[in-house]
């Protein structure tokens, strides 16, 4: 299977009758999503997406990453929101060095930020790839204008135009005339799949396989949750099961999700989570706001809160069952800290230990929680979570009663933002 639900320690606070109450809910938005009848049906491109993507797609990134890999010692990813945080949380997920280093750009504005990637590409051979649909996103367009320039400044022709890739539009948009003036080599964004669902589009394949990520296995998880996710059954699909849990959750005043990990390699997937989540259903003053801690670390910040403050919040934990590393506790003559007790077991254990006492204490406590497992950390697993929380937020959104496939709110700040700017 891969990925597991574990509904133990939501006793009590969601029952079998409950998620049953919800299954026409679900029944109708899996055939609105599948159908393409429910709003937002013109992003609907990720659905079937994993099984669509070329082989030949896959085998063509994979020799241009050789070919990166053989003349870059840098990659400068510039994008932001679903052009970004894939990418990171993706390369954070599997953890260990890539095969070429990525920076990131296009996420922020700072300048502090901005003068270390300017003076990276003065010290080292780089190769930039430009996210954007439209070219037009302030945070990404001003980053390329900049990192643009610098890359001009350091090379021309040929050279150049090798060391600069472009993620955009097909037809239209500001970067697809640059990338068609400059003659940079460029790949599209499809028009059906929204930016936080772009994962599995090249926007998340071309970095990912420049840094030397195994896109073969990655595709394949995604072919595989899409397989795996099919049936609408709430008996079968965990992926459903999830969404409908929440719902019934939102229903009973829990209106804040804490995705909880005791893995830092993990932190990144729960900002990736969070946009897609936050963005997709907070709309028409409703939605469970996403929120995210990193575990034991947060014990010891947000743990009182969690264990004590308004019952309001439920968890989701997100675990990983076989770990690469194995590290065992040293047994002390002394035994001062009292701590041989776990002499001889493996560190992972002591973690998951954790995980077991943390989750019963907050039940206790009145928050009800429960545990996606992924078997181990590798380019499938993760591809196949990415594809299991897009179907569910699918799922979620329509028995919400929203679109989950458009952001006006985003638009809101970007007009007042362009006004100040002066931007026509």
């Amino acid at each position: 299977m891969g990925i597991s639900l574990d509904a133990g320690f939501l006793k009590g606070f969601v029952g079998d009758a409950d998620i049953k109450a919800f299954a026409p809910a679900v029944d109708k938005a899996h055939k609105d999503l599948h159908n393409k009848t429910g709003a937002g049906n013109d992003f609907l491109g990720w659905v079937h997406l994993p099984s669509q993507v070329p082989d030949a797609l896959v085998s063509e990134l994979t020799a241009l990453a050789k070919e990166v890999q053989g003349h870059s010692d840098a990659i400068i990813s510039i994008g932001i929101g679903g052009s970004y945080l894939g990418i990171r949380s993706t390369l954070e997920f599997l953890g260990g060095e890539p095969k070429v280093p990525v920076y990131y750009a296009g996420h922020n504005m700072s300048s502090v930020d901005m003068n270390r990637i300017i003076g990276l590409i003065a010290r080292k051979n780089v190769t930039v790839v430009v996210i954007s649909k439209s070219g037009a996103t302030t945070e990404p367009a001003l980053a390329f204008r900049i990192v643009d320039a610098a890359m001009k400044r350091k090379y021309s022709g040929a050279e150049l135009k090798k060391r600069v890739i472009c993620v955009t539009d097909a037809k239209k948009g500001a970067l697809r005339k640059i990338a068609d003036k400059e003659g940079y080599r460029s790949y599209v964004i499809p028009d059906d799949v929204g930016g936080r669902f772009s994962i599995l589009t090249p926007v998340g394949l071309v970095p990912l396989a420049l840094a030397g990520v195994d896109i073969k296995a990655f595709v394949d998880g995604f072919r595989a949750g899409e397989k795996e996710y099919a049936d609408p059954d709430l008996s079968k699909n965990v992926c459903y099961r999830y969404a409908a849990i929440r719902n019934v959750l939102y229903k009973k005043g829990k209106c804040i999700e804490m995705m909880a990990s005791f893995y830092p390699n993990v932190q990144y997937v729960a900002e990736w989570w969070k946009q897609l989540y936050g963005e997709s259903e907070g709309k028409g003053g409703r939605g469970i706001f996403p929120a995210s801690t990193i575990l034991s670390t947060d014990l010891h910040s947000m743990g009182q809160l969690m264990q004590d403050g308004m019952r309001n919040i439920f968890e989701t934990f997100l675990m990983i069952n076989a770990v690469d590393a194995t590290v065992i506790v040293p047994s002390d003559p002394e035994d001062l800290d009292k701590f041989n007790c776990v002499a001889g077991k493996e560190l992972d254990w002591v973690n998951k230990q954790a995980y077991k006492a943390t989750a019963g204490a907050h039940y206790e406590g009145g928050v009800p929680n429960m545990c996606i497992t992924l078997d181990k950390a590798d380019a499938f697993h993760i591809g196949q979570l990415y594809y299991f929380f897009e179907k569910g937020v699918g799922i979620s959104g329509y028995i919400l009663g929203v679109n989950p496939f458009d952001q006006p709110g985003v638009e809101a700040y970007k007009t007042k933002m362009f006004a100040l700017l002066g931007k026509k």
